[in-house]
C-alpha cells in the first residue's frame, strides 16, 4: 500500500523563505561580461557608459581633425587661387596706340622745313644765312638772302603750328585710353593685373609728356629763327647804311654821241 504524502504551506511566507535561502548562502558577486550566457548558451549584449563615452570621445576627436584638415586644404586651396590672381596678367594694352601717338608727333618734328631738328643742320644753315653777311655782296644777293631768312622763319612759325595740332589731336585717344586704363586698374583681379595696368599709365603720361616736350622744342625753334632774323636784318641795315654813306668815286665825264 502506497502512502501519499502531502505538504501543507502554511503561507507564501515559507515559500520565499525557501527560495531566498540559497541565494542568502551563495556569495554575491557580479560575473565577469564574457561569462554571462542567456537561455541557450547566447551571450548577453552588457551596456558599458564609460566604454561608450570614450569611444564617443575619441569618434569626436577624430571628427575634429577631419574637419581640421578638410579647413587646412581649402585655405590651401584658395591661396593657390589667390596666387594665381596675382599672377594673371592684364588683358588690355594700350602701348600700340601709344606708340602710334608718338609715331604722329615724331613725323611732324621730322616735317620741319628748311632747318631740320639736327645740330649739325642748324650749324650749317645759320653759317650759310645768317652769319656771313659780306660786304661787298650785291642788291640782289641781299634781298635773296633776306627772303631766305624770311622763309625759315614763316617755315618755323608753320611748322610749331603743327606740332600743336597733332598734340591737340592726340588728347582725344589719351583720354580714351587713360579711361580704359582706370577701368582696368579697377577692376583688376590681382596684384600683377593692377601693376600693368599702373605701368601702362605711367607711360601714357610718358607720351604726354614728349609731346609737351615736342611742343616746347617747336616753339623755341620758331622764336630762335624769328630772333636770328631779327639779328641778321640788323647788320644787314648796318652794312647797307654803311654802304650808302661811304663816299663813292663821284661823277667821272665820258663820251658821249649823239645823232649819227
Amino acid at each position: 500500500m502506497t502512502r501519499k504524502i502531502t505538504f501543507r504551506f502554511a503561507g507564501p511566507s515559507l515559500f520565499a523563505l525557501a527560495l531566498a535561502m540559497p541565494m542568502a548562502m551563495s556569495p554575491i558577486a557580479a560575473p565577469p561580461a564574457h561569462a554571462l550566457f542567456g537561455i541557450g548558451g547566447g551571450p548577453f549584449i552588457v551596456y558599458d557608459p564609460t566604454n561608450h563615452a570614450e569611444n564617443l570621445l575619441t569618434a569626436a576627436r577624430a571628427l575634429e581633425q577631419i574637419n581640421n584638415q578638410i579647413a587646412q586644404l581649402q585655405n590651401e586651396a584658395q591661396m593657390l587661387i589667390n596666387q594665381a590672381r596675382n599672377l594673371a596678367n592684364l588683358p588690355y594694352s594700350a602701348l600700340q596706340q601709344i606708340q602710334q601717338n608718338v609715331s604722329r608727333t615724331q613725323q611732324l618734328l621730322a616735317q620741319a622745313q628748311n632747318i631740320a631738328f639736327d645740330v649739325q643742320s642748324i650749324d650749317q644753315m645759320f653759317q650759310q644765312d645768317y652769319g656771313n653777311l659780306s660786304l661787298t655782296a650785291t642788291d640782289q644777293q641781299l634781298i635773296a638772302e633776306a627772303r631766305s631768312r624770311w622763309e625759315n622763319t614763316v617755315g618755323g612759325l608753320q611748322d610749331a603750328m603743327r606740332v600743336q595740332a597733332g598734340v591737340v589731336g592726340n588728347i582725344d585717344a589719351n583720354r580714351a585710353e587713360m579711361s580704359a586704363l582706370v577701368g582696368q586698374s579697377q577692376n583688376a583681379v590681382g596684384a600683377l593685373q593692377a601693376t600693368q595696368a599702373g605701368n601702362q599709365l605711367l607711360a601714357l603720361q610718358s607720351q604726354q609728356l614728349s609731346d609737351l616736350i615736342a611742343v616746347i622744342s617747336a616753339n623755341g625753334r620758331a622764336n630762335g629763327l624769328t630772333e636770328a632774323e631779327r639779328a641778321t636784318a640788323a647788320e644787314q641795315g648796318r652794312i647797307q647804311r654803311e654802304r650808302f654813306l661811304t663816299p663813292g668815286a663821284g661823277y667821272q665825264p665820258g663820251n658821249a654821241q649823239m645823232f649819227n
